[in-house]
């Protein structure tokens, strides 16, 4: 009884597990948020484009064991990224910012302590932003005009906030699913079956294989023809509603 008892018990705590995933994956998904669209605000998830280009981005919240790594595959291919940080991870690694910066790479916001967002005010949110991306320019000399949300969560009261700031939220169209662990050939089939122009594809600093899957996801995509760009200059520029607009796909797109 008790080891029927114990096995109910595992059961429900994977179930649990995977519930929390699912609703992960529910809140970055613009189609689930899109069907309220005309009245909720969307971060960026890709951009509207008529020729191959892609922005590949890296959140940074905990590990450091491959941002070197990660440095030198990009620079063998020439390619700049954005690098989303989390401000703990700048107080401990200022190293790692500093060389990001150094190889031509964007250091952008991922906040300063990878808090739920939705569940903080206005003030907290600025509050957050403002120590994060001072941490930042205190290296780069840059203060941060990106962000990304942690846990990919956000309300309308979170993408008001961030946009009153002067900085853009983003998101992302593909995930590598790194985070997950899953093997080099998975990360990569599923990173380039999903890339499209004007993508904006997600991968983990300290993931366990995206160093292995980097160099080939690359190379095909190349052959295939595409420009990498950081995300800032994958965007559309202007303000938003006025230049631009952003679909119930959390795409943007010019006005005209």
């Amino acid at each position: 009884m008790r080891i029927l008892v114990l096995r109910r018990r595992i059961l429900a705590g994977i179930g649990v597990a995977l519930a929390a995933v699912f609703m992960l994956k529910l809140v970055s998904d613009p189609r689930v948020v899109g069907v309220s669209a005309t009245t909720r605000q969307l971060p960026v998830y890709c951009v509207q484009a008529d020729y191959p280009v892609v922005s590949l981005s890296f959140d940074a919240a905990w590990g450091n064991e491959d941002t070197q790594t990660l440095i030198d595959i990009l620079d063998k291919y020439q390619v700049k990224a954005t690098f989303f940080v989390v401000g703990e991870w700048v107080d401990k690694y200022p190293e790692s910012v500093q060389a990001l910066h150094e190889a031509g790479h964007e250091i952008m916001s991922h906040s300063d302590d990878h808090a739920h967002f939705n569940s903080l005010t206005p003030q907290q949110i600025r509050d957050d932003l403002t120590t994060c991306g001072e941490k930042i320019q205190a290296i780069t000399g840059e203060f941060p005009t990106l962000f990304r949300c942690p846990y990919g969560e956000y309300d309308d009261h979170v993408i008001s906030t961030v946009r009153s700031m002067g900085i853009q939220p983003v998101q992302w169209d593909v995930d590598s699913h790194d985070w997950m662990d899953i093997s080099a050939p998975e990360i990569t089939q599923r990173v380039t079956s999903r890339v499209k122009p004007g993508s904006i594809v997600l991968f983990h600093n300290a993931a366990l294989h995206t160093p292995e899957a980097l160099p080939d996801i690359i190379e095909t995509l190349l052959q295939d023809g595409y420009t990498f760009v950081p995300i800032s200059q994958l965007l559309l520029p202007g303000e938003y509603g006025e230049d631009y607009t952003i679909d119930h796909a959390g795409r943007q797109c010019p006005c005209n």
